[in-house]
């Protein structure tokens, strides 16, 4: 118990660079491969929150852009959903990182953008927004007509109207699709280092630890169920987290409908 201890200790934070700089050579342990791994898992949690959060107010735009009469707004909300849709997203990383690195001899304020923090959370950012843009929009599409009209009754227009009326009802209408879309973008994560954005100092995120251990080991049903674990419980606090705001979402109506969780096994 206090060498699993002493291990939480050297290796808890290592993904972020704290604790013991290299890794355990031979005679692993399952708590170090549950250390490690687990430590690993905060990039996933850090790419997935932030993507998540910048990406769906860049959805909304965009599906708000696709729905508007104006062409100039229109086509490059429409050409933007069918880009990042239409191409995979572990090629979407591989391009992005080359022209990063081809960014870096322009100016050094592009040296991060090559680096996986911010490089591949752009990526997922886009990714993200391009699927959840697309979602919003068939929502906002399938407003009921008879709520906008209630809404010209009662004199409410523009922003008033956006805020009060549209904006809710999209959410309510798009928030069990929108989840799917979340749970898979936290399973997306694990491409990052996969793709083009190396791991620096051996600084991965979890499937970077247990494709270290299964190599090392040549025995892959130890760390890639442990990894399997986490995620499935990262997942669990996903369906939580957007059930809860689903609740609210639909207060009004006494008892919110229960979310299906599809989640998409190749994108």
């Amino acid at each position: 118990m206090d060498s699993c201890l002493q291990t939480i200790g050297d290796y808890g934070l290592r993904a972020l660079g704290y604790g013991e700089r290299l890794l355990p050579r031979s005679d692993f342990t399952l708590c170090q491969q549950f250390t490690l791994i687990g430590s690993g898992m905060l990039w996933n949690i850090y790419f997935g929150v932030f993507a998540l959060l910048a990406g769906f107010v860049l959805a909304v735009a965009v599906a708000m852009g696709k729905a508007s009469s104006n062409r100039l707004v229109r086509k490059p909300s429409e050409w933007f959903i069918f880009l990042f849709r239409g191409s995979p997203l572990f090629i979407q990383f591989f391009f992005a990182y080359f022209f990063f690195l081809s960014l870096k001899g322009v100016s050094p304020i592009f040296d991060a953008f090559s680096s996986a923090w911010l490089g591949a959370l752009i990526v997922l950012f886009l990714n993200t927004a391009a699927y959840s843009g697309e979602i919003f929009f068939g929502a906002l599409k399938s407003i009921p007509k008879g709520d906008m009209e209630a809404a010209d009754a009662y004199g409410l227009s523009g922003y008033a109207k956006f805020r009060r009326i549209t904006f809710p009802t999209m959410m309510r209408l798009a928030w069990p699709a929108y989840t799917n879309e979340a749970i898979f973008l936290f399973h997306a994560t694990a491409l990052v280092f996969f793709s083009g954005f190396p791991a620096r100092q051996q600084r991965g995120d979890a499937l970077y630890y247990a494709n270290y251990f299964a190599d090392k080991t040549f025995n892959p049903f130890v760390p890639y169920p442990i990894l399997a674990g986490y995620f499935i419980l990262l997942t669990l606090v996903v369906i939580l987290s957007m059930g809860a705001i689903n609740r609210r979402l639909n207060r009004h109506l006494g008892k919110a409908p229960k979310l299906k969780i599809r989640p998409t096994l190749i994108r």
